[in-house]
């Protein structure tokens, strides 16, 4: 089964607020609402696009090891996925899906690394439920993710629901700010160019890992 097709059934039941998730319409109609106003709000179109220079950053592993773009991208071409955090569902079949296809990457040279905005605590977490091998890397204030253009605050609205829900994004992230990396998926050639950007405000929308593959080869065809 495809990534969007395990995600259009999670979607499917939790929206129709079936056991175990019994979601009042409400709050699917405030998170409904949510991602309406930032899809019409044109915020993913000041995203990096293919084409654009990447951003140089380096930032710790869930065990406070930094990790330079730079050294990776001395290895081969970069794939980089924004991470909403390990609360939210439809981005931790994004991680197990992009699992699935890491030895292809492998193969191909390429590092695989996940940036969010969540504690190192909450990352180690991530990393074991999913049965990751590569790292989510810690962006404190979705500072490398603003430099992408994909950090967004939350609308008040959106806050006080969350809260009401326990899923407490500020002692999730040790940041008060109530910011989000939009989902997006990123493929970075060796000298520092963006070779593929996939930047989506729907965060029930995501690429499927495979769609990497032909520009990762090409990538690596040219370098060669």
């Amino acid at each position: 089964m495809s990534l969007q097709a395990r995600l259009d059934a999670f979607k499917a039941e939790f929206q129709a607020g079936k056991p175990p998730y019994n979601v009042p319409r409400s709050v699917i109609e405030t998170m409904l609402r949510a991602t309406a106003e930032l899809v019409a709000s044109g915020a993913a179109g000041h995203a990096l696009k293919a084409g654009d220079r990447a951003p140089a950053f380096t930032l710790n592993d869930p065990d406070g090891r930094p990790v330079s773009s730079a050294d990776l991208l001395a290895r081969g071409p970069l794939v980089v996925s924004f991470y909403r955090g390990v609360w939210c569902p439809y981005c931790n079949m994004e991680l197990q899906a992009l699992q699935a296809a890491l030895s292809e990457f492998d193969k191909l040279g390429a590092s695989l690394v996940a940036i969010s905005p969540q504690s190192a605590t909450n990352s180690r977490k991530s990393v074991r439920q999913n049965a990751l091998g590569y790292p989510i890397l810690s962006d404190p204030h979705n500072d490398v993710a603003a430099a992408f253009g994909v950090r967004y605050a939350l609308p008040d609205y959106l806050v006080d629901l969350y809260k009401s829900l326990k899923n407490d994004l500020p002692a999730f992230n040790g940041d008060q700010s109530w910011t989000l990396p939009m989902p997006a998926r990123y493929v970075i050639g060796q000298d520092g160019t963006i070779l593929y950007a996939e930047v989506n405000p729907d965060y029930t929308r995501r690429p499927e890992p495979e769609d990497m593959l032909p520009l990762i080869r090409r990538a690596v065809a040219v370098s060669h």
